[in-house]
């Protein structure tokens, strides 16, 4: 998913159920310049959606061992 984040952003965003941003992300690559912003735009939100889902498991861990 990484690697479809760096080459074909906007397509990274639809798959994850992104559709405005993936559509903004296309306006957004079809300019030569743009490419770059919206590559690194789609990466970084990969990883804090990762990062999130890890938070996510990790309060679901402590909070059932709590109990």
């Amino acid at each position: 998913m990484l690697l479809l984040a760096i080459l074909v952003p906007w397509l990274s965003f639809l798959l994850r159920g992104q559709i405005f941003n993936g559509l903004l992300c296309l306006v957004l690559q079809v300019t030569l310049v743009g490419w770059l912003p919206a590559a690194m735009w789609a990466v970084l939100s990969l990883q804090n959606k990762r990062a999130e889902r890890r938070t996510r498991r990790l309060i679901r861990s402590v909070q059932r061992n709590r109990y």
